[in-house]
């Protein structure tokens, strides 16, 4: 493991890895967020009852699109690991579904909205895939998901097939590809990526370095696969972290993010 860490293009046979490594990409991804789930879980309820609720809501109600008459928005929450999105945007009457590739993250999800005493519904799925009609939702978004994905041109492009006219993709998301994730463990402070078991960082380091979008430059790839694939008015905001995470706590992400917005 320790010389995949340090050469990332080093091609190993299965026989010569551990089980975990000799896995699919996919499947690995899958059990690396399984693992992650309870502590996402625990860290998306304090983030609830925290500033960061207000300040997150005040960064998503402006890039919502208008709802169409006589209706509330229909939001597509995609990734929602344990729902803080869903939960929050149900909270204001939107009608919202969650989906995730990871059971145990839709598990804190449920959990999360019980004691929010919201409504919303949650779904394994896989979000280059969707199991949704043309046109079905007025807006998708995503919270640092892109980068953990495979397909990520496929994923935009199966978001914009799902979203109506008009329809608006809000993406919150940072360049995870070039962060070592052994190093941003050891920043000084608290922070999100704190006290994770080292056994699990390396893991999430050798899958970060095995995805193809860590090589690209970001969020620049981003706008241009937007368009690419069909959406217009491209947006993309790179001073978000400066106005949701204003202080350090348990959810403060040392990763600059950024926020994109695309209308389709």
């Amino acid at each position: 493991m320790n010389m995949l860490l340090e050469r990332p293009d080093t091609v190993l046979s299965a026989a010569t890895v551990p089980p975990n490594l000799a896995q699919p990409l996919a499947a690995r991804i899958r059990r690396y967020w399984s693992h992650r789930a309870p502590d996402f879980g625990r860290l998306r309820r304090e983030e609830l009852q925290s500033d960061k609720f207000a300040l997150w809501y005040d960064e998503i109600a402006p890039r919502l699109p208008a709802p169409l008459p006589g209706r509330a928005l229909r939001i597509l929450d995609v990734g929602t690991g344990p729902g803080f999105f869903a939960v929050l945007l149900a909270g204001q009457r939107h009608e919202v579904i969650g989906i995730d590739i990871c059971s145990e993250m839709l598990q804190e999800a449920e959990r999360l909205a019980r004691g929010a005493a919201c409504q919303v519904t949650f779904l394994r799925m896989d979000a280059t895939r969707l199991n949704f009609p043309d046109q079905s939702f007025d807006c998708v978004l995503t919270r640092n998901l892109t980068w953990t994905l495979l397909r990520p041109g496929r994923a935009y492009a199966e978001w914009l097939r799902v979203l109506r006219p008009g329809g608006v993709l809000l993406n919150f998301d940072a360049d995870y590809g070039v962060v070592n994730f052994m190093d941003a463990a050891k920043e000084e402070g608290r922070h999100a990526h704190a006290g994770i078991d080292s056994a699990l960082l390396r893991e999430g380091e050798n899958i970060r370095r095995s995805l193809a979008i860590s090589r690209e430059t970001r969020p620049a790839w981003d706008m241009a696969m937007l368009r690419r694939v069909g959406f217009s008015s491209c947006t993309c905001d790179t001073a978000l972290s400066s106005r949701v995470f204003t202080r350090r706590d348990s959810a403060y992400n040392p990763v600059p993010m950024f926020a994109l917005r695309a209308v389709r």
